[in-house]
């Protein structure tokens, strides 16, 4: 069971660049005689949520890391609104998480109720998955952690560059989650409405450099609002 490749001799389905990688990997087992469908993304989620608010500033390559003074910005109007943020990395982003929380001035003084705390290297995958399934928000860039909030259903703010939403971007529940992109404007590299950056490279990709603090705390506290209504 295969895309198919002429150079390698192997058969099977045509591979298309364009479609959603959920929609991909269906067609696939779909064609090899199983079922799959987008909404097999879904995993049990908690029965309630609790009141933290997950930000999470890593991601595997620097073109997908929105730079860090921003993200503390984020988690500081967060606390300062009366959230309180849980900052998550893996051990290897210690160092970058410990500087979101210090440049958001965690131990300076916060509105009532409002708090930072760094979770950083301290998460196995399961306890990750819990925070992410039990949280009230996550606010992070194109990673694994947003393709959780995606399966637990967890309200999102997902920021993407250099690869476009409709490649990646949650397939499910679009009222749940705001994806900020900025592919679709003109970016350096000459990009256009098919924008596609290099999701290896070290710097931050143009598009994500584009996104602003404003928008993804309006995006956060929209968010917040409307799951305060739903409660």
């Amino acid at each position: 069971m295969a895309f198919r490749s002429d150079e390698a001799m192997v058969p099977g389905l045509d591979w298309d660049a364009d479609e959603h990688e959920v929609d991909r990997w269906c067609r696939l087992l779909t064609w090899a005689g199983g079922r799959c469908a987008r909404e097999d993304l879904r995993v049990e989620a908690p029965a309630s949520r609790g009141e933290h608010v997950v930000v999470h500033p890593g991601a595997a390559s620097g073109s997908r890391r929105w730079p860090a003074d921003r993200f503390a910005a984020v988690v500081r109007r967060l606390a300062d609104a009366g959230h309180d943020v849980v900052v998550t990395g893996g051990p290897a982003e210690r160092e970058l998480c410990a500087q979101v929380v210090a440049d958001a001035g965690a131990g300076d003084d916060l509105s009532p109720g409002g708090s930072v705390s760094d979770a950083s290297g301290t998460l196995d995958l399961p306890a990750l998955a819990d925070v992410v399934a039990t949280a009230r928000l996550v606010v992070s860039g194109d990673t694994g952690v947003a393709h959780l909030a995606t399966a637990y259903g967890t309200p999102s703010v997902v920021l993407f560059g250099p690869t476009p939403p409709t490649l990646w971007g949650p397939a499910i529940d679009p009222e749940r989650h705001v994806v900020v992109w900025h592919g679709d404007e003109p970016v350096p590299q000459g990009g256009d409405v098919t924008y596609l950056g290099d999701p290896h490279a070290d710097d931050v990709d143009p598009a994500l450099e584009r996104a602003t603090v404003d928008e993804v705390v309006a995006a956060a506290e929209n968010l917040l609002t409307g799951a305060d209504a739903d409660a």
